[in-house]
């Protein structure tokens, strides 16, 4: 059975720094209906799962996403831009998909994943028990 990889979207971040929403609609429900809208014909679709959050807490940085698998690392990123961005969204979670440990090489990420990187948080091990 194939890893299920989750891809959650804040839906309630700003637009950006200076505008919260943007006719109406914030910023993070923007990306997430546009992120859905090109899920739909994606290839990798089964195999990654849309998370909408009502929050990443990432406030001052959104739009924000966060890719997160077992056994993988899990990636928090912001400052994507919610009107350009569901594109790389999807390009960004193709790589983690591709990526067995789920780790992204700063080079190998699409534009607004270069910079925007809020968190890598290792995989928990796996002789890790409550």
């Amino acid at each position: 059975m194939p890893t299920q990889h989750v891809l959650f979207i804040c839906q309630t971040c700003a637009f950006s720094q200076t505008e919260r929403e943007h006719e109406g609609q914030k910023g993070g429900q923007y990306l997430l209906e546009a992120v859905k809208n090109l899920h739909q014909e994606w290839e990798l679709q089964a195999d990654v799962a849309i998370q909408p959050v009502e929050c990443l807490s990432a406030c001052s940085r959104s739009c924000a996403v966060a890719l997160a698998a077992p056994g993988k690392y899990t990636y928090l990123f912001g400052d994507l831009p919610a009107q350009t961005s569901a594109s790389a969204v999807l390009e960004c979670a193709s790589l983690y998909v591709a990526a067995d440990d789920g780790y992204l090489p700063w080079a190998n990420r699409p534009q607004p994943f270069k910079n925007g990187i809020l968190a890598r948080i290792p995989p928990l091990p796996s002789s890790f028990s409550t």
